[in-house]
Formats: structure tokens, sequence, C-alpha cells
């Protein structure tokens, strides 16, 4: 590419260069086709715009340098062109009009420049709240312009770096730790970024930094190059796929990168374990230098050694070369140790696990162990020995079970994690809840501290999810079997093998029970209670549940669903130690109900009092009052980060469909509803929402200009289908993982109503469709359970016709007019 040709159509040139560029990858799929291809071109092009603009202002006092990526011949189709401007003073107007014109040839041209214009002296500056600049000029190269310049920087550059160090290793370390927690610290992300996440290429640029730095030759390991070749390739291809700077390695990316997508993603983790194992190993060792309160901690830690065990830099190792050879039990109370102190394994006791493994495999499969296991299951730091166990493939050795499911993606967007990692989330927070201080989880922590075995419960939770690593419909019943020959192989008493088997089995009970059944109906406490049969499974069924939910992604046990979850415990635990309440209910005057507040009650379901307070009950009273002037009434109320919307007006067709539509109009995801209504026919419609957008909380007027929404809906003044057309359309899922509609009736989970179980994928207004065509069908709707994870949408109804449940007919019926709405 010459000048006269660039400058005749820049862009062409560049872009007829990088067609052929791409060309060249799909071709060979290699990433270094594109970093030489591009880095050669972009240096042509800023050579060419350099002696066509700014020769001609500059005979000297101006050198032009690649740093980053660029610096290093690293570019991706996408990746920002980084340019330092060097000057040797500020630079003149004319001067100013010059760069400004050499950076817009620049863009013109289809380059992305990011440029920044600095002294030889303000490049040899530590700048603390720029520490990027620094970091870009450990991979710079000259590319035109004063040598001499440039000569005065190489040889001031290494002499700011070598008395700087320690403290660019230390803000690249805090850097690195505050992007790893952006992604919980975890490379098992389904979907994962692959250069910012753990395990991505900015692990990788770190590792190469701080060898640059300290002369430390990181980057030799061949695992580790094999696994950076792979994300190179991997950038390259999301790149070309997206036409723009995208990292996110998403479901669709994984099927159209992989024909097997799943056993790809396996190779991916164990590459980014890789890469994250050696960023964690180098930043620590360069963390520790010259931090002399952590050698002292580091000296007590060490007091820790025993027979076994000598602890050494925070670090554990066998004190024998031969010592598991001649003891593999030894690997148990090696973990056990680990779980004890919370001490890290040093890498040559990783290598000596590593080398025994096979041995170790077949020692633990024909040796009953439970006692040893059963010791690093109780221990105070049980996550960190078994995510250790993992790490090593020790835990495989002792469960092979564990391995069905090691890096395993499972498509489904509720969750974050791949199966493995979830679990041990699940663990690791079933452990946080132990020292947790926060008072709304406070009646688990109490349940924790009353479970006699926490071993078995963390088996359970350890075991619970081992059956997804195979095809079917439900997991459940395959993960209870593999509980069942690994308790028989571990050597677990009859009793608590038995336990275990079912802790695993009924694992999704109580959060099935949450979405899906009406926590105030006795049939759903007898069912509940039938499934669970003991206080002390109850206890562990809840905990599990608590721990399962919480690892599904940050976010996932709201306080809402951690109240439901109590209620489950709540109402389960009343009816195995028959406590019900249900007679007393009946009693007229009972609860310290008056007359009044009895006439206002006379035809609502006795499960109303159940659920309802008397301070509640009266509040609904004095909104039937309000009713009674203005003919509705609607009352909105914060509580718990939820709302909580009371409805009261006289009961018509789509009475209940048309306040979920106005809600649906609004953005507000419903998460329960209710509907009740009295032998005067007066309806209180109560529904529980949350505001995702927060529109209500920024913008109060918007609390005002909702209720009025309702009054007018309530009173047919508002048509509730010109408010779901406003509404946004929600963002779709990737093909593939979009959810097939289904509908199920059983007519024995209550003794008045017929359930109505609808699974589909969500979609503004759906609740409101679904409810429109159970009222045309004649159904009068007593409970909704509303629950949406994801793009999928979970409702219940319990629904009655002339007062009494569905007949076979009318299911079928019903049935595909409900399949209808769900497409």
């Amino acid at each position: 590419m010459n000048v006269e040709s660039l400058y005749s159509d820049p862009a062409l040139e560049v872009k007829t260069a990088s067609e052929r560029i791409r060309r060249e990858f799909e071709a060979s799929a290699e990433a270094e086709v594109v970093h030489s291809r591009r880095t050669a071109l972009a240096d042509t092009v800023v050579a060419s715009a350099f002696e066509s603009i700014l020769a001609p202002a500059y005979r000297s006092g101006l050198a032009v340098l690649a740093v980053g990526g660029y610096g290093r011949r690293e570019l991706f189709p996408h990746s920002d062109i980084d340019l330092l401007l060097l000057v040797s003073d500020s630079p003149d107007g004319i001067r100013k009009q010059a760069l400004s014109r050499f950076l817009q040839v620049l863009w013109d041209s289809g380059l992305r420049i990011s440029h920044s214009v600095r002294t030889v002296r303000e490049c040899c500056e530590l700048h603390e709240g720029n520490i990027e600049l620094n970091i870009s000029l450990l991979d710079q190269r000259h590319l035109c312009g004063d040598p001499a310049l440039y000569a005065d920087l190489c040889a001031r550059l290494p002499k700011f770096i070598q008395a700087q160090r320690t403290d660019l290793s230390r803000h690249m370390c805090r850097l690195a730790h505050q992007r790893h927690a952006r992604f919980h610290n975890t490379i098992y992300h389904l979907e994962p970024n692959i250069k910012e996440a753990p395990g991505g290429l900015r692990d990788v640029h770190l590792i190469h930094w701080l060898g640059q730095l300290w002369d430390a030759g990181l980057e030799s390991d061949p695992a580790l190059g094999e696994a950076r070749a792979r994300l190179d390739r991997l950038r390259c291809f999301l790149h070309y796929r997206s036409n723009r700077d995208d990292n996110l390695l998403s479901f669709d990316a994984q099927e159209e990168f992989a024909a097997d997508p799943a056993r790809f993603m396996r190779e991916y983790f164990r590459g980014a374990r890789v890469i994250q194992r050696t960023a964690l190993r180098v930043m620590e060792g360069f963390e520790s230098k010259g931090n002399s309160l952590l050698a002292g901690f580091r000296d007590w830690r060490s007091r820790l050694s025993n027979s076994d065990f000598t602890v050494s830099r925070d670090r554990v190792l066998f004190r024998s070369s031969r010592q598991l050879e001649q003891d593999p039990d030894c690997a148990l109370r090696l973990f056990e140790f680990v779980g004890r102190h919370r001490v890290a394994l040093h890498g040559e006791t990783e290598r000596r696990l590593a080398g025994r493994l096979p041995q170790l495999a077949e020692h633990f499969q024909s040796n009953p162990c439970w006692p040893a296991f059963h010791q690093v299951l109780l221990q105070p730091h049980a996550s960190a020995a078994l995510r250790a166990m993992h790490d090593t493939g020790v835990l495989k050795a002792i469960l092979p079970e564990w391995g069905e499911i090691e890096s395993y993606v499972v498509r489904d967007f509720n969750h974050r994690y791949t199966v493995d990692e979830h679990t041990l989330i699940a663990i690791e927070n079933l452990e946080l809840l132990r020292e947790d201080k926060d008072p709304a989880t406070e009646r688990f922590r109490i349940l924790l501290s009353e479970v006699e075995d926490p071993a078995l419960l963390r088996l359970a939770l350890l075991l619970h999810d081992t059956g997804k690593g195979e095809e079917g419909e439900s997991h459940c019943e395959r993960s209870a079997a593999k509980a069942e020959a690994a308790a028989s192989r571990l050597g677990i008493p009859t009793h608590d093998a038995e336990l275990l088997r079912e802790l695993v089995r009924g694992h999704l009970d109580l959060s099935s029970a949450m979405t899906g059944r009406d926590l105030a109906d006795p049939a759903t406490a007898l069912w509940l209670a039938g499934r669970v049969a003991t206080i002390e499974r109850l206890k562990m069924l809840t905990l599990l549940t608590y721990a399962d939910t919480s690892a599904v992604h940050p976010t996932a046990l709201s306080p809402w669903r951690m109240s439901q979850l109590w209620r489950v415990y709540s109402v389960t635990q009343r009816e195995l130690t028959r406590e019900l309440e249900d007679d007393r209910i009946s009693e007229p005057g009972a609860g310290g109900l008056s007359p009044e507040q009895l006439g206002f009650l006379k035809g609502f379901p006795t499960r109303y009092l159940r659920i309802h307070t008397p301070e509640e009950i009266r509040h609904h009273l004095a909104l039937e009052e309000q009713r009674a002037v203005a003919g509705v009434c609607v009352d909105i109320r914060r509580s718990g980060g939820v709302y909580h919307l009371t409805v009261l007006a006289k009961d018509r067709f789509y009475l209940f469909a048309s306040i979920a539509g106005a809600l649906a109009g609004f953005g507000m995801n419903i998460l329960k509803a209710e509907a009740f209504a009295n032998q005067q026919g007066t309806v209180l419609d109560t529904f529980v929402f949350s505001d995702p957008q927060r529109n209500l909380e920024l913008n109060p007027p918007e609390m005002d200009r909702l209720r009025q929404t309702l009054e007018r809906v309530l009173a047919g003044r508002t048509d509730v289908r010109t408010l779901l057309k406003n509404r946004p359309k929600a963002t779709a899922p990737s093909k593939g993982s979009r959810i097939t509609g289904r509908v199920a009736f059983d007519s024995t989970a209550s003794e008045t109503a017929t359930l109505i179980e609808v699974v589909a994928q969500d979609r503004p207004g759906l609740l409101y469709d679904l409810t429109s065509t159970l009222s045309e069908a004649g159904c009068n709707i007593e409970v909704v359970l509303i629950d949406t994870e994801a793009h999928k949408a979970l409702d219940v109804f319990y629904v009655t016709a002339n007062g009494r449940k569905l007949d076979p007919a009318g299911e079928h019926l019903l049935r595909e007019k409900l399949l209808a709405v769900c497409v």
C-alpha cells in the first residue's frame, strides 16, 4: 500500500485488506494470521499518514509509538489501535492542527484509534489514577518519527520500571482482583467473557506483564500457551461473527464455533483453569514481596505444621516424598487439614497428588473411606477443601459421579455457572450462612445450627446435580441413584445412606412448592409432609434449597424468595407436628375478629384467615369502607424490595386479567397474586410485584400514575390492551434455548379446585392473556402463583367452574386454548 493509493481512497484500501485477512483466518483458523497481518496493515497506514501530515510539521520532537496490544503485535479484528504520541514539549497551535488531522485521517481510513500525547518525563512517572498508561508502555515499540527522542525514552524508561516495579505490580494485582470480583472470582460462567473474566486474555496479559517486570519467564508453560492460542482463535471468531469488539462466548456463539459445544466448553474451562491458576499463583508471589506483615502472618501459620504436613509460605506440603505411596489415606487427612485451617496447597503437593491420581482412585474405589471423608466435610472451611480436591482431581477419584458434571454446561438461562461450579458455590453459601449477621437469614442460620450432621448435608449438595450429566426428563431420580451408589461405596451407614438418597431425590420439592403450589391450601401442606416425612429431613431440605437457589446466580435468592422458602418450611413443619390451626379459624369470633370484620369476610375461603394477620384484615376492612364510597379502592405499598397491591371492587368478568394487564403495561413483574370474593360480590385481589427498572422508586409521580391507571381500568375507562402495546418488548433468548409451552391439570392438589400449571416463554402480557382465556372459558380464578426464571414463566392457577372442579371435557378444551396463548 503506497501513500498515493492510500489517500486516494484510504477506507477502501483498509477495507479490502481487512477482508483479505478475514478470508485467511477463515481458511487457516490461526489467530497469528490476524495478528501479524493487521499489525502490518496498521503500521503501513500510520507510517503513511505520518509522512504525509506530521513529518512536514515535526522535523523533530515527535515520535509515534505503538503501545498495548498493538505494541506487542496482538491486534484482533476489532481491537483498538493504541498509539502514544511522544513529544518533546506541548504542541503549539499549528502542530496541534497537524496532530488532529493525522488522527482524523487514521479514523477515516477505518482504524479504531486510541491515543495519548505524553512527554518522556510523563512516561517515566507513576500515574496512580491511570495505571493503564504505565502498563501499556511495557509493550511499546517505535513506529516512526524522531529517533533521538525515542532513544531518550529507551534510556530512561527501563530505570523507571526497575525502580517502580513493586508499585506497578501492586497496582496490576489490585486491578486484577477487582476485575475477578466482577465475575465472582470464577471461570465457570455458562457464557464467559473470554477477555475480562478470570482465566481470560486479561489474565494472560497479567502473567506477561508481571513476567516482564521481574524477568520471570512465566509464559513458557506449554499448557498455558495452548490455552492462550485457543482464546486468541475464539476472540478472532467472536469479532468477525459480530463485526465488533465482542468478547462474550454466548450459547449461540458456542454452537456456531463448535460441532459439539458441550465438549468444546469443557476444553475451554480446562484451559481457563490453567490460566487462572497461573495468574493467581504469580499474583500471590508478587503481592508478598516486601510485605513484612504478611511475612509475619506466614511465620505464625507455619506453626500449624504437624507430623504429616508442613506449612511453608502459607502453603502446605507433605513431610515425606513417599508419603502418598506408603499411605494413600493421608490424602484425605491433607484435605481435612486444609478444611480446618483454610491453607492452600503448595505447587509441589499438587504435583504429587496429580502423579498418584490413578493409584488414589483405585484405592478409594475399593476401600470404604466415609469416616475420613466425613471428617473433611465436617471442617469449618470444608468448601475450601472440596475446591482443592476438585482442582487436583482427588474429588473425582473418591466420587467418580463428580467427573460426570465437571465443567458441564446446561443450557439454562436462569443459571450462570457450570454444574460443578454451581455445586461448589452452593456449599460455600451454606458455609457463609453460619457467619452471616444479616437478620433476614437468622432463621436459616438457626436451622443450620440444629442440623445433627452437616457433613451429610454437604455431601447431599455435592451429589444433588450429578444426574445432570445424563440425558433425560428429570435429573432428581438419576442423582438419587448415583447418591445411593456413592453411599454404598463410601461405606455410609444404612440410616444415613437412606437420608442422603432422599435428600437428593427431593431436592427440588420445596422450590417446586414455592412456585407451583398454593401454600395456604391444606392439600399443599399434606403433600409436602408426605414427601418430606420427618422434621430432620425438612430442616436439611430447607437448607439444601437455600444453598441451591442462592448458587443459581448472585441475586437468585431474593428477599421475596427467601420469605417464600421460609413459608414452605413453616407450613410443612406445622403439618408434621400436627399444629395446624384450621379448626380455630372456622369458629365465629376467633382470632380477635369483631362481628363487623366477620361480616366482611363472609364468603371468603378459610385460607384467607390463615394467610392474613388481624392487622391486615383490619386494613382490608378500612379499604372496603373507601370502596363503598368510591366504587373501587387501589392500595399500593412497598415492603421488602417488592410492592404489594390490594384492589377492592365489585366482581365482574376479566377483572383479574385487567389488573394483571395494567401491571404488565407498566413493566412490572408479578410475583404472586390471589383473588377472594365475599357473598356480597365484593372482590379482594392482592398482587405482589417487582419493578425491575426501578421506575416507581426513581420517579415518585409514576406511583400516582399507576394507581390512577388501575382505577380507570377497574372502572372500564381504559382499555388494558392499549397499555400492553406500549410496553417494550423483552429480549428474546438465543435460538435453541426457547421454552416450549406446557399445560398440566391436577384435580387432586386441592379439595375444591383444579390446579392448572403453565410453563411458557415469558413475554409482556402473558399473564393477561392466560387469565383472559380462563375468564372466557367461564372459570373463576381462586389463586394465582407466579414465578419467572429468566425467559421462563411458571404460572399456577387454582380454578373452579360453577363452583366445582373442571370436568375432563372442560380440561381438554381449555388445554388447547392455553397452549395457543403460550406460543
